[in-house]
């Protein structure tokens, strides 16, 4: 005997199981799904950076149009309100021309990088309101839980290393910054949006590097917080399956009625076969209705028994053939028409039940 009893049901509370796709399926319902903010960040970093650097050419020379425009209208402005006005529609149009383009691509970097993390989803149960967000106790428990530590070292190692890597451009930017006093504004603005650029791509892979290593943090956190126990893998299968009991009793409440309406067919039978003791086949035929003689009912040993004492009981004509009653009893279910094979047979049976009738009749 052990020393110490243990509690087996204690095992199988531990949630030790991989998710099943129903806990998946809900927990996504509920918005709750594997994703980094990181990964956003890092997307929206390297496609801003990129689109400037493209897109620079355009924006600078329709700024220049719009300077030049302001400044030519401002000099024939008469100070009423009305003409400001048109001006401040202008500057606002232009900037959208200038900005929008720029906008619009990091919206859907933005979009694009949840899509690539969760695929499509919407769910409006993570915006209802919980009393439990404003609980204190709670709030505390977050501030203080491991993820919240976790968050903390990975945004110190973040502005750390990204101040290194921007202390690196500016230090090897020193030897040539004095210089652009003396170059055209075109070269200086080049020079100067060049190292921009490669600082911006810099950062942007510092942090896809970052924001892979957070996506696998999630992912594994969101893993280990949906995992279950056995006991409510069990209690699943029983919700989507039914409960084993009450699928028997559903199956034993069937047979018996599938039996009773057998039973309340046997009337209508023109011969029950026997095999005398073990088998009991019921057959039906109407000449102008059926193609085939039909077995209405059948059963073997206690049900066997049952349809022999409901046929006396109708006064339905029993004719003993062993082998006639095994070959119906393995190849015709209930409702079916007898095979082609044993249609000789059935038929020899059936002329001699016709033959007794005419007799007693």
């Amino acid at each position: 005997m052990a020393k110490f009893p243990m509690d087996l049901q204690f095992f199988s509370s531990e949630k030790t199981e991989p998710a099943t796709p129903r806990r998946r399926e809900e927990a996504r319902k509920k918005g709750q799904v594997a994703k980094s903010a990181e990964v956003g960040t890092a997307i929206m970093v390297l496609t801003g950076f990129l689109a400037l650097h493209i897109l620079g050419p355009y924006m600078v020379g329709h700024l220049k149009d719009t300077v030049h425009y302001f400044l030519a209208n401002l000099a024939s402005w008469e100070g009423d309100s009305s003409g400001l006005q048109a001006l401040f529609l202008v500057a606002l149009v232009q900037l959208a021309w200038i900005v929008g383009p720029i906008l619009l691509i990091l919206l859907v970097a933005g979009v694009l990088s949840q899509v690539l993390q969760v695929g499509f989803m919407a769910s409006g149960e993570a915006l209802q309101p919980k009393f439990s967000r404003i609980n204190p106790i709670e709030g505390f428990k977050r501030i203080f839980s491991k993820r919240a530590f976790a968050e903390f070292l990975k945004s110190v190692i973040k502005v750390v290393l990204v101040g290194y890597l921007v202390y690196g451009q500016v230090r090897k930017n020193l030897a040539w910054l004095p210089q652009l006093s003396f170059l055209e504004l075109d070269q200086s603005a080049t020079m100067m949006e060049n190292s921009i650029y490669n600082l911006g791509i810099r950062v942007g892979l510092f942090l896809l590097v970052v924001a892979a290593g957070d996506y696998w943090f999630q992912r594994r956190e969101f893993e280990d917080s949906i995992k279950m126990s056995k006991e409510e893998i069990k209690e699943e299968y029983k919700q989507m399956e039914g409960d084993p009991l009450i699928r028997s009793q559903i199956r034993q409440r069937q047979r018996q009625m599938a039996s009773q309406r057998m039973m309340q067919a046997i009337p209508t039978a023109d011969v029950i076969v026997t095999n005398p003791t073990h088998y009991a086949i019921a057959i039906k035929y109407s000449p102008g209705e059926m193609g085939a003689p039909q077995v209405v009912a059948k059963g073997m040993g206690l049900i066997a028994q049952r349809i022999k004492e409901e046929g006396k009981k109708h006064r339905i004509a029993t004719v003993e053939n062993p082998e006639l009653a095994r070959a119906l009893y393995k190849t015709t279910e209930v409702g079916q028409e007898i095979p082609a094979e044993l249609y000789p047979a059935v038929a020899e049976v059936l002329a001699f039940v016709y033959r007794l009738r005419k007799r007693t009749i």
